[in-house]
């Protein structure tokens, strides 16, 4: 066989095995089939699109979200090691097409303070007119103002069984490590090249070294979808803020959402919804084939017959589901209205909780800010809480309100963190039934100063009492949902 027959015959078995099999764009670019959802009939269902995109490698980076090497949830862990591998795959092919690669493991900067990848963010200038709140977690962006978040995560999404959740972190203790806060570093599956990575955890640093390179494109890897991926400072929220073309790779992360809360469907189908809602409110997604060809990733234990669901029947609110768990419900409304007439009146003890983003500016140490609660007379008492910090009220008597005076809750500055969620919990507690659902038709207030936001909107309710519901443990307060979000910035007025 002559030398260009040959040549011409390799090609065509090469044209085959890498192009019509798998797709992979060439060295030096990625070609993306990316997914989004778009509304219809004004919002209420949403249809698949896809488009395709070509990005050039040296325009990109790919970020590496928190893929510790523990975590308090073994479900969580063993979930991780399924698809590790193959991201470090994926991470190594983008390096090798000329990608840059950030690995971001937050709060495990410590361990790579001489590491070269580290060092190299250093290096690197420091530039004016960084974007404001740059490097604040971000709990929700305006696209997502309306959207009703799709699981409860309220108790951290922790998915393991009691038993198996206890000797794991008997586990972490024998190592030596918090078994709330185990990580220490990054996955030890995941390659850090040396000579070209690098390591921050900084929303700060990942700006000033996407604009060093000039990236105009992102791809955000890593766990969970529904907490760090896309609130952190590096994260989905942030990267749309600041204007890039970004992406989250929907087989190569994963959520944490335990099965047991609302809305009751197996963690995939969990994890299918949070995808769903980036896909709608976010950002667009692709899938980890389109770098190095093959199947999408699927994890071991997900065997359900359908995959990718995009929402399921939300089941209606009980007296049962409330005593059972934190339920979103819009403030003010009735009891009735929520349960669709199923419980008309409560009496007992309610809890309500939300959160609240305080900007820096209104928490000056001459202001105090202070919460404004109108309550009906039929609800005996009224606690408040921030931050898990118990709240002294002011009542303001003899002035004539049509509900009642307003009780008012002083809170120290301190208690606020700045520019992040931070928790409001009031607790009501009466004999007489109630058939509004709080605040006599009236919600409550938060001021500073000038400022100040009306809390209207959605908020969690729990009907029974748990004194430990005063507070919320990390990481769930970070990853609240969205729709129980508020922020008060300079010039509100509520």
């Amino acid at each position: 066989m002559t030398e260009p027959r040959l040549r011409f015959l390799w090609a065509v078995a090469l044209g085959l095995v890498c192009g019509p099999q798998t797709g992979v764009a060439p060295a030096s670019e990625f070609r993306w089939q990316v997914r989004s959802q778009q509304a219809s009939d004004g919002g209420e269902r949403f249809t698949r699109t896809s488009r395709s995109e070509t990005w050039p490698a040296s325009r990109t980076a790919f970020i590496v979200c928190d893929v510790w090497d523990k975590h308090h949830s073994l479900n969580a862990v063993q979930r991780l090691a399924e698809f590790a591998p193959r991201l470090n795959r994926v991470l190594h092919e983008a390096r090798r097409r000329g990608a840059i690669i950030i690995h971001s493991p937050s709060d495990c900067m410590p361990a790579y303070e001489q590491h070269p990848a580290r060092k190299r963010v250093g290096e690197i200038p420091q530039l004016a007119n960084a974007p404001e709140a740059i490097a604040d977690w971000c709990s929700r962006i305006p696209s997502e103002e309306l959207a009703a978040w799709p699981v409860d995560q309220s108790d951290g999404g922790d998915d393991d069984e009691a038993a198996e959740h206890a000797r794991w972190a008997a586990e972490l203790q024998q190592l030596g490590r918090n078994p709330a806060l185990p990580w220490q570093a990054q996955s030890p599956v995941i390659t850090i090249d040396p000579e070209r990575d690098l390591i921050t955890d900084r929303g700060d640093e990942v700006w000033r070294i996407l604009q060093h390179h000039g990236i105009e494109n992102v791809v955000l890897t890593g766990v969970h979808t529904n907490m760090c991926v896309l609130g952190r400072p590096f994260g989905l929220r942030q990267m749309v803020r600041q204007g890039r073309q970004v992406v989250l790779m929907r087989d190569m992360t994963d959520c944490m959402y335990n099965p047991q809360r609302w809305p009751f469907v197996d963690h995939f189908t969990g994890n299918d919804l949070v995808i769903s809602h980036v896909e709608r409110f976010v950002c667009p997604t692709v899938t980890s084939d389109q770098v190095i060809g093959g199947e999408t990733f699927r994890f071991r234990g997900d065997t359900r017959p359908v995959k990718d669901v995009m929402s399921v029947d939300v089941p209606q609110l009980t007296a049962e589901t409330l005593r059972n768990q934190w339920s979103a419900v819009p403030i003010p409304s009735r009891w009735a209205d929520v349960t669709g007439g199923q419980l008309e009146a409560v009496a007992g003890v309610v809890w309500y909780r939300c959160t609240v983003i305080v900007a820096a500016e209104n928490l000056s140490p001459d202001v105090k800010p202070m919460l404004w609660v109108t309550a009906s007379p039929l609800f005996g008492s009224v606690e408040a809480w921030v931050n898990g910090h118990a709240l002294e009220q002011q009542t303001f008597a003899g002035i004539n309100f049509q509900y009642g005076p307003p009780i008012v809750f002083p809170v120290s500055p301190r208690h606020f963190r700045p520019d992040e969620a931070n928790l409001v919990v009031l607790r009501f507690e009466g004999d007489a039934p109630e058939k509004l659902l709080l605040f006599a038709d009236q919600a409550p207030r938060l001021l500073s100063g000038d400022d100040g936001i009306s809390l209207k909107g959605r908020w969690q309710v729990r009907l029974g009492d748990d004194p430990e519901w005063c507070n919320m443990p990390l990481p769930a307060r970070f990853g609240t949902p969205t729709d129980i979000v508020y922020e008060l910035k300079p010039g509100s007025r509520p």
